[in-house]
């Protein structure tokens, strides 16, 4: 396989994952950040924002493939817009050659079902609040743009670092049986799992998909999920409550697993009990 030079713009948590991976396995990989001390060794260091288009100017390499993988700085529509359209727009720009393969990474956030149906790539997505708006406008553009392009929405990220729903479980609260709330979950070493493996996919002469839904292979309940950990950490629930907002559905993740992926953690007891085992005991 020939090895690549790689640009991961937006090079965060799961970016620093999947840089790590690829240098491993021999490419060149670029991380662009705005501070890139907080980049692993190995992984080349690129400064910029991405939502200042003079700070890209003139600072980014040829490569073979684009990773989009950024995270919105401000949660607002704003913050969203910079982040994911103008940020794309503005890199693509910047690039001094045309990538051949461009990988960007959306959310289950475009779906808008919340009666517990089951949804994947073909799905319709009508999102009703601005997030998913602009994610979806997102990936227009990075399917229009000229470039060889694939989007992976990712459903929701756990890992390292990623405490907030252990630490409510810790606290005492849960999530009610009823109304049923489903929620879907993907592990970060998963995501750059995935990553890697539709690269992979794309260097083996294989046509990606357009769109691909990336959850692991079990949706579950919140409250299924919250009663989980509490036995787990031995803790009581004393308190149920609505743990999320957002639409109850459940993500597929079919294509993914018929284009050969398979889950490092497949449901949230594999992936929350590698979590539990790194964390300092309370």
């Amino acid at each position: 396989m020939h090895k690549q030079q790689i640009l991961i713009a937006g090079c965060g948590d799961v970016g620093s994952t999947l840089g790590l991976a690829l240098t491993a396995a021999g490419h060149k990989v670029f991380g662009l950040r705005r501070t890139i001390n907080q980049l692993p060794a190995g992984i080349q260091g690129i400064t910029g924002d991405l939502t200042n288009p003079a700070s890209l100017s003139g600072q980014l390499p040829r490569c073979d493939i684009l990773v989009y993988c950024a995270a919105a700085s401000n949660h607002d529509e704003a913050g969203y817009r910079a982040a994911y359209v103008g940020g794309l727009a503005n890199v693509l720009t910047a690039l001094p050659a045309a990538p051949r393969l461009l990988l960007f990474t959306s959310s289950s956030g475009v779906y808008h079902q919340a009666d517990g149906s089951m949804v994947d790539e073909q799905s319709p997505t009508e999102p009703d609040r601005f997030s998913g708006q602009v994610m979806l406008q997102a990936e227009q553009l990075a399917l229009s743009c000229g470039i060889n392009a694939s989007i992976v929405r990712f459903s929701g990220i756990y890992g390292p670092g990623r405490n907030h729903l252990i630490n409510q479980v810790r606290s005492g609260l849960g999530a009610p049986a009823l109304p049923e709330h489903y929620s879907n979950r993907i592990h970060r070493d998963d995501c750059a799992g995935v990553l890697q493996h539709l690269i992979n996919l794309h260097l083996q002469g294989e046509a990606l998909a357009p769109t691909y839904l990336a959850s692991d292979d079990t949706p579950a309940t919140l409250h299924e999920v919250s009663q989980w950990l509490a036995t787990t950490l031995g803790v009581p629930i004393n308190t149920n409550q609505a743990l999320r907002r957002g639409g109850s559905k459940r993500c597929s993740n079919t294509l993914l697993r018929a284009s050969g992926y398979r889950f490092i953690y497949p449901d949230f007891r594999a992936g929350y009990s590698a979590m539990l085992q790194q964390l300092p005991p309370t």
